[in-house]
């Protein structure tokens, strides 16, 4: 860690008061992703305008943008973003930059304890360093990779009674990474309604993050881990196990078998279109997008169903998504943002946020008796917050994330070399940028 990143931090926190709250800011700019559940905030927002007197505006980059657009505005120390939901692998890299306030002060102060949010969003999107209670940013909005299926397909007696015939077990939504592949086997290039269809979309995208967040859902449950527990930086013959190149060859199954044509650069929005389309019987995707499943015309209602990422021979986890509110400490309006977060955290803000669609991490919201009821995704949201793992959060994820992006990519759709020489490129690749930020 950068010492001079961390005194900088620390001045920041201490200059601010962090206490002063009282002396709110007639505007607020809230910047993230641009999406249906920033729409969302918008509108859950107006509760804050009309309780505080401030008004707030929105800065929203669509999601092959946003990074690249809210990163060079914190790396240029830009006054445009008072509050910032930033992506959860940023946190290590803008807490030592000194681009975020410190909160810890700050919840203390107002009751806002970390205890009261899911573990996995406090770690994935608060903590910086992993694991001590250095809070960087409240959890703003849980998310994860999971799947939607087309229910009413899976319920056709013809259809039943072929799986059971064919495979033995009944047709229904996947347990298993294996189970996953025969049922995208059993609907790939099947006619259905007069319209051939395919199994499943998954992320396939090169370009920024996709494929990167859609393989890690086979890796992790194949056994691949990121480095050994206190020495995380001591990757070879772990990133590159004989489990993890298992895993990497069952994504390009998954990819060669059981996937439409041309879906060789699929992201969220690519598989939303073929889902609602009616293109594919499963999609892989964040849970954020349950919602406007839900309420689709065409695939909505009792037509969908919902399932956690299905577990594998190494174990059972999915790829963490989601977000954490942040305070920029470029803001000429800290105060007024403190009053934002702290209003933001009020658990009855909390529950209509999640009855808006957005995926509250308060316990008191999640582990209410009635939320598991409360929507038909709301139990697998639950159950796969229970597994999540999350990608690097190290200042250098980004080189981290390129150099996966590429290797994989040019594996699973490209069809280059095997999955050995794969990981092997990649831990390379990966000892490389510890090297250069003297991590090793």
């Amino acid at each position: 860690m950068k010492k001079t990143h961390l005194l900088a931090a620390t001045a920041i926190s201490a200059a601010t008061g962090l206490a002063a709250t009282g002396a709110q800011a007639d505007e607020l700019t809230l910047c993230w992703a641009s999406w249906d559940p920033a729409n969302a905030l918008v509108e859950l927002s107006q509760g804050f305008e009309e309780e505080s007197g401030v008004s707030m505006s929105f800065e929203f980059v669509p999601w092959p943008n946003f990074a690249d657009r809210m990163l060079n505005e914190l790396n240029s120390g830009g006054k445009l973003c008072d509050l910032m939901i930033g992506d959860s692998q940023w946190i290590g890299g803008s807490a030592e930059a000194g681009h975020y306030i410190k909160l810890n002060d700050f919840f203390d102060e107002q009751g806002i304890s970390m205890d009261d949010f899911i573990p996995a969003t406090v770690r994935g999107y608060s903590e910086w360093p992993k694991g001590s209670p250095n809070y960087w940013a409240l959890p703003a909005f849980g998310d994860v990779v999971g799947w939607t299926y087309r229910k009413d397909w899976f319920e056709r007696p013809e259809l039943q009674a072929e799986f059971k015939d064919t495979y033995g077990y009944d047709l229904a939504a996947p347990e298993t990474l294996e189970q996953l592949r025969d049922i995208g086997k059993f609907f790939q290039g099947r006619e259905i309604d007069g319209t051939k269809v395919y199994g499943m979309a998954i992320y396939t995208e090169r370009g920024s993050e996709g494929i990167t967040m859609g393989v890690t859902n086979a890796l992790y449950n194949y056994g691949f881990t990121y480095g050994p527990e206190g020495d995380p930086y001591q990757i070879e013959g772990v990133v590159n196990s004989a489990d993890a190149v298992e895993g990497l060859e069952f994504y390009r199954e998954l990819y060669e078998c059981c996937t439409p044509p041309g879906s060789s650069d699929w992201y969220m929005s690519e598989n939303i279109d073929a889902y609602r389309s009616g293109q594919v019987a499963m999609q892989m995707n964040f849970a954020f997008i349950w919602p406007g499943v839900n309420a689709d015309p065409d695939v909505g209602g009792d037509r969908s169903g919902y399932f956690p990422n299905p577990a594998g021979p190494g174990g059972h986890f999915a790829q963490l998504g989601g977000q954490g509110i942040s305070v920029v400490s470029y803001s000429d309006n800290i105060p007024g943002a403190l009053e934002y977060i702290k209003w933001f955290a009020q658990p009855e803000v909390q529950a209509k946020w999640w009855e808006m669609g957005g995926y509250s991490a308060l316990r008191a919201v999640v582990e209410d008796p009635g939320f598991a009821t409360s929507q038909p995704y709301a139990q697998t949201f639950l159950d796969s917050m229970a597994i999540v793992q999350d990608f690097w959060a190290e200042p250098a994820y980004a080189d981290l994330l390129l150099a996966m992006q590429d290797r994989v990519h040019n594996y699973v759709v490209a069809g280059n070399g095997t999955a050995q020489e794969a990981l092997d490129g990649l831990v390379e690749d990966w000892v490389e940028v510890f090297e250069d930020e003297g991590l090793r």
